[in-house]
């Protein structure tokens, strides 16, 4: 093992070579390569979706390559190498797992997530610059896609506890938000009938928190629930030599309906 990471350390160190290395990737820097992190990162979850783990072997490759790509570019500024990176998720891993690595008991899971929080928050102050930037909502990444940023940090506002004890009035403020929503609508005001939506959406993430369902997870299932069912409603269409702007909306509602129907009697 050790053997494969070090060739894969060296190989990437050859094709940064300036004299005689890749120009493409000789001209890549920590910017230029976001997307590429970011595109491999949901392969990788693409890959887990799909139960294809041979291709989950070679996403998480692909993974660990933009890891040792911003190593090598952070060795050659002089900043911090793989072995840095490696060390300092292994003492964050020991650091956070007290009751694995030293004699610590927690009595229970929410006795053991409040641990991992004070550690995380503890890590979070000591990388702050200045005692005024830190914040409860400090650390949270603001690139992260939006329905995960937002429940984030509404965790963290939870956890200083800024948050209903309980779902109940959760419901009532989606139906208090959605009823915002038409008078901005009513008004004609795009801005502000954006701003309401984005309240809605917001409510909605507290909503799936409150109980116990990852909003991103659900959004990407419900997608895909759509995209089955239309292209249901496009083959059936098909069929009969038409094209979907030849229908009227009550027969693809017919043909919606029919594809519920379907898939709740073939899932897969």
């Amino acid at each position: 093992m050790l053997k494969n990471t070090q060739q894969l350390l060296e190989l990437m160190s050859r094709l940064r070579r300036p004299e005689d290395g890749c120009p493409w990737d000789i001209k890549q820097d920590f910017k230029s390569l976001i997307p590429y992190l970011i595109e491999e990162a949901y392969e990788v979850v693409d890959a887990i979706e799909r139960n294809d783990l041979d291709d989950l072997r070679l996403e998480l490759g692909d993974l660990l390559l933009q890891v040792v790509f911003h190593s090598q570019i952070a060795q050659e500024q002089g900043h911090f190498n793989f072995e840095d990176v490696s060390a300092g998720i292994s003492d964050k891993l020991i650091r956070r797992h007290p009751h694995v690595f030293s004699d610590v008991v927690f009595a229970n899971d929410a006795e053991r997530h409040q641990a991992w929080e004070t550690a995380k928050a503890l890590e979070r102050q000591e990388k702050s610059k200045t005692v005024v930037s830190e914040t409860v909502l400090s650390g949270v990444a603001t690139n992260l896609p939006a329905l995960m940023e937002c429940e984030k940090i509404q965790d963290r506002a939870a956890q200083h506890g800024f948050d209903w004890s309980e779902p109940g009035p959760v419901f009532d403020k989606v139906l208090e938000e959605l009823d915002e929503i038409k008078d901005a609508w009513q008004s004609g005001d795009q801005a502000h009938i954006q701003e309401e939506v984005g309240d809605l959406l917001l409510v909605a993430v507290n909503l799936a928190r409150h109980l116990k369902v990852n909003p991103e997870i659900a959004l990407k299932e419900s997608t895909k629930k759509f995209t089955r069912r239309f292209q249901y409603i496009e083959k059936q269409i098909a069929a009969s030599g038409r094209s979907l702007k030849d229908c009227e909306l009550n027969e693809l509602d017919f043909f919606w309906d029919e594809a519920k129907v379907y898939f709740k009697k073939n899932p897969y």
